[in-house]
């Protein structure tokens, strides 16, 4: 004979012992919308510190002289180098056959030149070595802070105030981390200091550079008549933003170590994503419907500027010495927020 009290029983009830429990709906999960104009990544992609690593063993630290790209460009050089040697013995002596006097000034002005060849050579291999300095500290503070190595700590921190033993704004800071690298602490806090004390007065630089490149950039493509001087000066813009954001990190960028330096910062767009363009882009950053409305040249400006700062962006990942721990990595909000419709920047 069935039970009446079991037939009137809610569903929504169950009996556990003498206690009735409320079964609960399952939550609800929503996913998080993806801002494509974060310096963030979303999750499965390298992101953070792992990107920057990557982008920095993708150029700076890659030894692309090993590589038969690297060793056709080597070989070329050289066969372009011995010529210009052989040409300008052969000149030098047709001016000894026909003067001393113009032999002698010819033999000066090849010196001359040799001497100069050879100091860009040599401040090209500074300039990379300085590079490959800075990624090799980048990676050696992320790996003593994961570790919590005092010792590593102690040392990374140590190198951080020799690089910028030259630089009179930082030597307060750097005294500080000078006498906390021979206190007793642990590696993870030496670190956080560091970052906070000596790197993030520099990050305030790099984001008003970044700043000022993306604002120049959407206002001159704007109103720019022509689309190939948009081109040029997006592209001098960009290799200009790179080069003075490397040198508040330290480094002074060459010829062949601002191509390493490009590379990189290639890599690290590429592995973060670089921002889309297009109609829907310009929805996103002004509001649905308002993009149709506008000009094809500010929104040419607008994207401009976006992307811009996105390189910026890449190249303070890029060439930052320890990675972002205290200090959240900014996106492009944080950098020109008036590209968004705000028209104070977060200093």
């Amino acid at each position: 004979m069935s039970n009446p009290e079991r037939k009137s029983r809610p569903r929504a009830f169950r009996l556990s012992g003498d206690e009735t429990v409320t079964s609960k709906p399952a939550p609800e999960v929503i996913e998080p919308e993806i801002d494509v104009f974060a310096a963030e990544l979303v999750e499965g992609v390298p992101g953070g510190d792992e990107a920057a690593a990557a982008a920095q063993a993708k150029g700076v630290l890659d030894r692309y002289f090993l590589s038969p790209g690297g060793v056709f460009l080597s070989a070329a050089s050289g066969l372009v180098t011995l010529a210009i040697s052989v040409w300008a013995w052969k000149l030098v002596e047709d001016l000894f056959s026909h003067s001393a006097l113009l032999g002698m000034i010819g033999l000066a002005l090849a010196i001359a030149a040799a001497a100069a060849a050879l100091l860009f050579i040599a401040r090209e291999i500074r300039s990379i070595l300085l590079q490959n300095r800075i990624a090799k500290l980048h990676a050696a503070m992320a790996q003593a802070r994961a570790a919590n190595d005092a010792k590593a700590a102690s040392a990374s921190v140590r190198e951080l105030c020799a690089l910028y033993e030259t630089r009179v704004d930082l030597a307060r800071p750097r005294a500080m981390m000078g006498d906390y690298a021979k206190q007793i602490m642990d590696g993870k806090d030496l670190i956080d200091l560091a970052e906070r004390n000596l790197v993030a007065p520099l990050d305030q630089r790099a984001r008003r550079e970044i700043a000022a490149a993306a604002k120049r950039v959407s206002v001159v493509t704007a109103v720019s008549p022509r689309a190939v001087l948009d081109v040029i000066f997006v592209a001098g813009q960009a290799v200009v933003l790179m080069r003075r954001i490397s040198e508040i990190y330290g480094g002074r960028p060459g010829l062949l170590g601002f191509f390493k330096l490009a590379r990189s910062v290639g890599a690290h767009l590429a592995i973060t994503g670089t921002v889309a363009v297009g109609d829907t882009l310009l929805q996103q950053v002004l509001g649905h419907g308002v993009a149709a409305r506008l000009s094809a040249k500010l929104g040419e400006g607008v994207l401009n500027g976006l992307l811009t700062a996105r390189v910026g962006l890449s190249a303070m990942a890029v060439c930052r010495p320890t990675p972002f721990v205290t200090e959240k990595q900014p996106g492009v909000k944080e950098v020109a927020p008036f590209l968004f419709g705000s028209e104070k920047t977060k200093a």
